[in-house]
């Protein structure tokens, strides 16, 4: 049989570069985003967020002496969300350990077992931000409450249309016009999305559709790492973990991570 090393080989190390490059994660803006802004809880069986559903049915104008209507009405509610659990598994051996030690080891094997595991936490996480609850166990994710049909919370949205979504589910051809009219729907005196995510195809469709004049960058967005265009003064991103075919309007206003403190 020949032999396994050449004169050159058998005495020239190979040379390794010091640093572990990240070849299959990607770029999860929306996560980054509520994550500047998570709220910490400390507890608690579950999550409830109090709703104002209805409007006080005892108002109107009046006259001096009229008598007042003072009939009361339920106008509050709420919606629950159960806690969700991840892991990620780390598995080191003995003998890999004590292998990759000394001067032997160019990266420390542990901590690079250690980031991976951070990272496939974080890229589960993003892409439960956009979930559709088939997976009871899962975070709740944006197509679930982007619907018109769904229980989000506890809360019926086929019984009840105050709790349902504004879904364009029929164009096929993305023109500014159907950008502004969902945009249109989801506003209301003002109180407007303050985020668009979507595929990178659909970014890029946008793009095209902008005079070079008017491809406005978002300054914020860019210092986090993520290239955005403007629509309305809001940034429109291309989120690797966007659905396909599918572009989200978020007003992160009501759109909360809530993390449990330890």
């Amino acid at each position: 049989m020949p032999l396994t090393y050449d004169q050159i080989s058998a005495i020239t190390e190979k040379k390794y570069i010091p640093k572990l490059v990240d070849n299959i994660f990607k770029s999860t803006p929306l996560l980054q985003r509520l994550q500047k802004k998570k709220s910490m809880l400390d507890g608690g069986r579950s999550v409830i967020q109090p709703l104002n559903y209805a409007q006080t049915s005892s108002v109107g104008w009046y006259s001096g002496a009229d008598t007042l209507n003072t009939a009361d009405n339920d106008v509050i509610s709420g919606a629950e969300f159960q806690w969700a659990q991840i892991y990620a598994a780390i598995s080191i051996s003995r003998r890999d350990e004590l292998m990759n030690s000394g001067d032997a080891a160019k990266l420390n094997f542990v901590k690079s077992k250690v980031q991976i595991a951070e990272k496939s936490i974080k890229d589960t996480v993003a892409a439960g931000l956009y979930n559709a609850g088939t997976d009871s166990k899962a975070i709740v994710g944006a197509r679930t409450f982007v619907s018109t049909s769904n229980t989000y919370g506890g809360i019926s949205q086929s019984t009840y249309s105050w709790w349902q979504s504004n879904v364009d589910a029929t164009t096929t051809t993305l023109s500014i016009g159907a950008l502004q009219t969902q945009w249109s729907n989801a506003s209301i005196n003002g109180d407007s999305p303050s985020v668009i995510t979507c595929t990178t195809a659909n970014y890029d469709r946008f793009y095209g559709l902008l005079q070079p004049q008017q491809r406005f960058m978002d300054s914020e967005t860019a210092e986090a790492g993520f290239t955005s265009l403007m629509f309305n003064g809001v940034p429109y991103i291309a989120d690797s973990k966007v659905p396909s075919g599918h572009i989200l309007m978020f007003n992160e206003e009501y759109l909360h991570l809530y993390v449990h403190k330890d």
